[in-house]
């Protein structure tokens, strides 16, 4: 109990420190801040559904087979509707023009939209429908958008980039302060010193993780894993973070060293996303693969936990190794 009170000084400490510096602030806020910005000027990143705009006189018959196969958007005239297209998400107009229909679009579309409203038009017309169809269906069983979900996991990834930096910074600001050197005369061992300066970046961070993955829509996320992924992988970093917060002289110097750990997380993406199967065992080494997998199964809901658990264990694994390899470092800076 002696010792968790101990932490728990060393974390309120870091709180007060952290809500008067402006750096700080700015890197716990910032993931959030992304998230919001995702959402808001990506429109249509969430949703691959087809968009056609209909204006409200259109017959109820028209309207009715449009919306079989696209998200149909409904304007009170055609200036509104030139509006909506001049956007910068793609969406396709349909005005009836004498006995057939005018396809509008802003001329800057993919090929695809503009290929898929005239294969509707020319569908109702011939008046074809999915029953005249004798296609199956093969699902992959991809439940959401997987652009957002690898965005989201970029996200995630980079929000435990931060928490190293978090801690790194925090160093500095005791090394500012000459406080360092205290641990070792004060009643507080270096284990809990250690262990108070990570809940700070710890626990910001899966707040951030959370209010993130809320903004952009998984509230239905499963929750344990994603938390069980983030611990682990956080490990690293806070190792990171330690490191270059006792080698730096001033805070920049420790952003700057903390933000190379992106080099490896930026490969490791690349490397999940780009290589083959039979060379995806070549980032094997790497735990931010292994993080970085299992949030792309957990976003896409196609988790399970023998396989969460197995990329976590992984994480730990290589994170414990590196630990130990540190941990003799990191005690002789903090003497």
């Amino acid at each position: 109990m002696a010792m968790i009170a101990k932490v728990m000084r060393i974390l309120r400490r870091d709180s007060l420190v952290a809500s008067r510096d402006s750096m700080l602030i700015i890197i716990l806020a910032m993931p959030v801040l992304m998230a919001v910005g995702i959402q808001l000027f990506a429109p249509g990143i969430a949703d691959s559904v087809v968009r056609i705009g209909l204006l409200d006189d259109d017959p109820a018959d028209h309207a009715a087979f449009v919306a079989e196969y696209a998200r149909v958007e409904r304007f009170g005239s055609v200036a509104e509707l030139e509006r909506r297209i001049a956007k910068r998400d793609e969406i396709a107009g349909m005005v009836r023009s004498g006995d057939g229909y005018e396809i509008v679009v802003q001329g800057d579309e993919g090929p695809d939209l503009l290929n898929y409203a005239k294969l509707l038009n020319a569908l109702y017309e011939l008046g074809g429908s999915r029953d005249d169809s004798t296609a199956s269906v093969l699902s992959f069983g991809k439940a959401v958008s997987p652009i957002k979900a690898k965005l989201a996991n970029m996200l995630i990834l980079m929000m435990v980039m931060l928490s190293g930096m978090t801690i790194s910074l925090g160093i500095v600001e005791e090394k500012s302060d000459d406080t360092i050197s205290a641990v070792n005369v004060s009643p507080v061992s270096q284990n809990a010193f250690i262990v108070g300066k990570s809940l700070l970046g710890g626990l910001s961070t899966l707040a951030s993780i959370v209010i993130a993955l809320l903004i952009l829509g998984y509230s239905g996320v499963n929750w344990p894993m994603i938390i069980l992924v983030g611990l682990t992988s956080m490990v690293l970093t806070f190792i990171v973070g330690f490191l270059q917060g006792l080698s730096s002289t001033d805070v920049i110097e420790a952003a700057t060293g903390v933000k190379m750990t992106m080099l490896p997380i930026a490969g490791s993406i690349a490397g999940y996303e780009l290589l083959s199967d039979k060379w995806q065992w070549t980032m094997y080494w790497s735990p931010f693969y292994w993080a970085y997998k299992a949030n792309d199964l957990i976003l896409t809901e196609r988790a399970d936990w023998p396989t969460v658990l197995l990329c976590a264990a992984m994480v730990s694994g290589i994170s414990l190794a590196i630990y130990l390899v540190a941990i003799p470092r990191i005690r002789e800076g903090l003497s």
